[in-house]
C-alpha cells in the first residue's frame, strides 16, 4: 500500500468524516476551495514513497469561529460561508495527520508553525481554535498557542 494509501486510511479510521455531516471530506473540489481561502492551508511532508504527514487549517473570521466553539456550524459550514477578500483574525486547526513511524518528530508542528506564519503575513490571525479529537492533537494545539502566544478555543467533542 502506498504512503499516499495509507494517509487515505489513517483520515478515514481517525476522523470517520464521511459519516459525519459537520465534517470536511477532503476531495479535489475541497482542496480547491481550501487554496483559494489561502495556499499555505494544506501543507505536506513526503519521503521517497510520498506524504508521511499532513496539515490542514481554515483561517476564518472571528465570529465564524465563535459560531464553530458553539456547535451553531460545523466544518463544512466554515469552507461554505468563506468569502472573498475577507480579512481573517482566526486560525482552524482543523487536522493532523502523521504515519505512525513518522510520528513524534514533529513533523505536523513544523506544518503547521510553517502555514500559520505564511497566513499571518496576509492576515492578522489572533486566535486558534481546534475540534481536538485525540490527545495529541490537542497537545499540537497547545503548542501552537504558546509558540504563537495567542488564546485557544476549542470545540467539545
Amino acid at each position: 500500500m502506498s504512503n499516499f494509501e495509507r494517509m487515505m486510511a489513517l483520515a478515514d479510521q481517525f476522523f470517520e468524516a464521511k459519516g459525519d455531516p459537520d465534517q470536511i471530506v477532503v476531495d479535489d473540489r475541497v482542496m480547491e476551495k481550501l487554496r483559494g481561502i489561502h495556499p499555505a492551508t494544506l501543507s505536506e511532508a513526503s519521503d521517497e514513497n510520498g506524504p508521511v504527514a499532513w496539515v490542514l487549517l481554515i483561517p476564518t473570521t472571528h465570529q465564524l469561529m465563535e459560531q464553530f466553539i458553539r456547535g451553531q456550524i460545523g466544518e463544512r459550514q466554515l469552507l461554505e460561508l468563506y468569502a472573498p477578500g475577507t480579512c481573517f483574525e482566526a486560525m482552524y486547526l482543523c487536522s493532523a495527520l502523521v504515519l505512525p513511524e513518522h510520528r513524534r518528530k514533529g513533523l505536523a508542528r513544523r506544518l503547521a508553525v510553517d502555514s500559520i506564519r505564511t497566513i499571518q503575513k496576509d492576515h492578522p490571525i489572533k486566535e486558534l481554535y481546534v475540534w481536538a479529537f485525540s490527545v495529541e492533537g490537542m497537545k499540537l494545539a497547545e503548542s501552537l498557542a504558546r509558540e504563537f502566544r495567542l488564546p485557544l478555543y476549542h470545540r467539545k467533542a
